[in-house]
């Protein structure tokens, strides 16, 4: 409410603007979250998992209209940008939500005033400080904070509505029709400031995993949209009363007396909402590292029940100081709002179409109902986002930068594992060939088993041809494995495994993961002794391949993003690790690459 009145939008504090932006603000709700998101969006769930990613996922394994190359080019894009800019949704979110309650102590005494910037850092600091514990421990605290907290807002909210009761005039569409026609472009900008009662939409729809479509729809519409309505119209009708208020008019609805309990919950709610978009971030990166677009980062899993209890070091420490960065440049919640809205807005629009792709090829809609549907979210998001791309010298540009450089990452990763494959198998042979080879001209068999990894399902795995040219032996046993990563969630320990003797003592496995699955050796192992197929751990030799990349001038990848891409193969985790393989068990042959 106070964002939409700040002196650049050049909108009066009176009784029609007033009654006009809140009825924006409520039919936004309505638009946006119950209709858009609770009735359609919550529909495109990928085997009950929700998010941009899981949704690009969906809408890529459907069935084209067209040609497959182009449209799933475009898909992919379009994930991959709007994942980006979750990330920097990620750092945004916490620094802006923690500032603007914490600036609610300058309401309290002027002193408070220089402390608000150093005491949300220490906020901060204790914040991710506290990723590495997991959420499993405080997460019985959550609840019913939160639902203090709605309740709080609810009561706040009605005690405004009491002092004028004619602010619930604005429930009518009308109003907000009026103040467009009486504001003409300044009512456009004030859009940008709108859309921040609607910032969660994204992080709702990307929770749908952890706790359901029905628990999300019956808490929004019985708790959260109930509390909030009554406190923005409460809020409302505080400035119809005094106009002044308008400085910070959450804060000034409650009694001297509340104000610092609420002060207090507030700050305590702000870091329960950053801790769920943290977590949420840690999940979507678990999601890109197993879809193939993020190198394999250390993954502690927090939470032996769930399973979407997980801690990401390297990403919680660099969301830390990306959010002290905009802590210390912004240094208030007015200066971050800018930023916030693009980020929010621009990932909106990009599951709109993801939603119209699944909406048409998964859901069978005609043509016609997927535009009336789709078409008019989509018109809905684009009037937010542009009115917040039009603060880009003001702050808009921090998530398009971020998210740049985040998708920059992604689709190098993605592009450099591709060409690194190819030229992997331009030195492998098939595995039939290679077998029969090995019949003719048997090498020298040695006791034991050796499982060589391969990301190629196809041919033989460099080190086992290079084994076989410079060692002259074999393992008694030997088996091919190659980890899948499938457009699911997660796959059934039934098909979890599939297994081929080529011939006798030879094996090719094949492990299907999900994308919000972590492969572990040891699962790997047992799903084959169910398959009848033994590997004694302690008697196995794992051999795996460690590639070195050398750039090329091949036109595949530019020189830049050759660097890049070598620079983050170094830096990503031994697959022994991430794997979750005994190290004193492994051998690594040497390759060099050119890509």
């Amino acid at each position: 409410m106070r964002e939409c009145f700040i002196p650049e939008h050049g909108i009066a504090v009176s009784a029609e603007n007033v009654l006009g932006v809140l009825s924006l603000i409520f039919w936004t709700l309505i638009l946006i979250i119950c209709i858009k998101y609770m009735a359609y969006v919550l529909r495109a769930d990928n085997k009950g998992e929700g998010g941009i990613l899981a949704l690009m996922a969906l809408a890529v394994s459907t069935k084209p209209t067209g040609p497959l190359g182009k449209r799933k080019l475009v898909m992919l894009t379009l994930g991959l940008f709007g994942a980006a800019l979750l990330y920097g949704d990620g750092m945004i979110t916490p620094a802006i939500s923690v500032l603007s309650a914490v600036e609610g102590l300058k309401f309290i005494t002027p002193v408070f005033e220089s402390y608000v910037v150093p005491l949300t850092i220490f906020i901060m600091n204790a914040l991710f400080l506290i990723q590495r514990f997991g959420t499993a421990r405080i997460g019985v605290v959550f609840g019913p904070l939160i639902m203090i907290w709605f309740l709080a807002l609810a009561l706040l909210g009605i005690h405004g509505i009491l002092l004028n009761p004619s602010i619930l005039k604005a429930l009518s569409p009308d109003y907000a029709l009026q103040f467009f026609f009486d504001n003409n472009f300044n009512a456009f900008l004030v859009l940008g400031s709108v859309v921040l009662v609607v910032t969660g939409g994204e992080a709702l729809y990307a929770d749908m995993g952890h706790f359901g479509r029905r628990p999300i729809r019956w808490s929004w519409f019985t708790v959260a949209l109930p509390g909030l309505v009554l406190n923005y119209f409460g809020q409302g009708a505080l400035l119809l009363n005094d106009p002044e208020a308008i400085a910070n008019p959450f804060y000034l609805l409650a009694p001297k007396w509340a104000l610092v309990p609420l002060v207090l919950l507030s700050t305590a709610t702000t870091v329960i909402a950053s801790q769920a978009l943290i977590t949420g971030i840690f999940s979507l990166t678990r999601q890109a590292i197993q879809l193939g677009f993020w190198p394999r980062l250390t993954i502690i899993h927090t939470s032996r029940s769930e399973i979407g209890q997980i801690y990401i070091p390297f990403i919680n420490w660099s969301l830390f100081a990306g959010v002290i960065w905009l802590v210390l440049t912004f240094k208030s919640s007015t200066n971050l709002a800018a930023a916030y809205g693009v980020a929010v807005t621009g990932t909106m629009i990009i599951t709109t179409m993801l939603a119209y792709v699944v909406a048409r090829n998964k859901w069978h809609w005609r043509d016609s109902k997927c535009l009336l549907v789709f078409g008019g979210f989509f018109l809905l998001d684009l009037a937010f986002f542009g009115a917040n791309i039009l603060k880009v010298k003001d702050g808009g540009w921090v998530p398009l930068l971020i998210g740049t450089i985040i998708y920059i990452l992604m689709i190098t990763w993605q592009k450099g594992r591709k060409v690194l494959y190819q030229r992997l198998k331009e030195r492998s042979i098939s595995t039939e060939v290679f077998c029969q080879r090995l019949l003719q001209k048997p090498p020298l068999r040695i006791s034991g088993t050796a499982i060589y990894m391969a990301g190629d399902p196809w041919g033989v795995p460099v080190p086992l041809l290079h084994n076989i040219k410079h060692n002259k032996v074999l393992h008694e046993r030997v088996a091919i494995l190659t980890i899948i990563t499938k457009e699911f969630p997660s796959i059934s320990k039934s098909s979890r495994v599939e297994i081929q003797e080529i011939i006798p003592n030879f094996y090719r496995i094949l492990v299907y993961y999900g994308f919000m699955e972590t492969p572990k050796m040891k699962h790997i192992l047992e799903a084959c002794r169910q398959n009848n197929i033994h590997f004694n751990v302690n008697e196995t030799t794992f051999v795996l391949g460690r590639e070195t990349i050398l750039p090329s001038n091949d036109p595949s990848l530019s020189l830049w993003q050759e660097k890049l891409f070598a620079f983050m193969s170094r830096n990503a985790q031994r697959p022994t690790a991430f794997f979750k393989i005994p190290p004193n068990q492994v051998i690594e042959v040497g390759i060099q690459i050119e890509v």
